[in-house]
């Protein structure tokens, strides 16, 4: 008989910017459930521990990137696949295309496919050997952000054109709760929006007789 499974603990997010760092895309006030991307890191002795989940019936990926660019990239993806499961695989990014990469750094892998959103929790060193596709998360690095569809568990591109990446480089020494507006709610909430709506405001007052 098989052992029991236990079923995946929800992500918390009263933890953010406390015991974990935190991003959120989407929504204003989203959490793990709602947020289009949501993705937490935290250390754990030798380890960290990453939990990603995204508005997507495919894949969930997080990359780690010198610059705020795709290409030579060290990328996670939990990637739904035909049989209903949810696999950690990893990816180095070459240019623009994902190739798979046979070595794993994911232990402690866990995920789920529910409310039509992959949401996965897994681990990985702090520290690894000297490796291309892997890089050390001792150090600081820029966060990439992607999710899209899979086919018969193969990811294909992204779901939107321009994924988010975080302003700055992380470091998982520091754990902070950053929230990233997505397209439909930073219209008039970014700085050169609201500094046109002045601009504009003044012309016509100053145009007005």
């Amino acid at each position: 008989t098989a052992p029991p499974v236990d079923p995946f603990a929800k992500i918390r997010v009263d933890d953010c910017g406390k015991t974990k760092g935190c991003f959120r895309y989407g929504k204003p006030g989203c959490n793990a459930e709602t947020c289009d991307y949501f993705l937490s890191y935290r250390r754990i002795g030798a380890d960290v521990e990453f939990e990603l989940s995204a508005d997507t019936d495919g894949w969930v990926a997080v990359g780690f990137s010198s610059d705020k660019k795709m290409g030579g990239d060290d990328v996670m993806a939990c990637v739904h696949d035909d049989n209903g499961r949810v696999r950690i695989q990893h990816f180095y990014n070459v240019g623009q295309w994902a190739k798979e990469i046979q070595r794993n750094p994911a232990r402690d892998e866990e995920g789920v496919f529910e409310n039509n959103r992959v949401t996965c929790r897994f681990k990985r060193p702090v520290y690894v050997p000297r490796e291309e596709t892997i890089v050390d998360l001792h150090l600081s690095w820029y966060y990439l952000f992607a999710w899209g569809p899979a086919i018969q568990g193969s990811i294909t591109r992204h779901d939107i054109d321009s994924p988010p990446v975080s302003e700055r480089v992380v470091s998982i020494y520091k754990y902070e709760d950053i929230f990233m507006p997505s397209a439909a709610y930073q219209t008039f909430s970014s700085p050169f929006c609201l500094l046109l709506i002045v601009a504009l405001t003044f012309y016509l007052l100053m145009g007005t007789p």
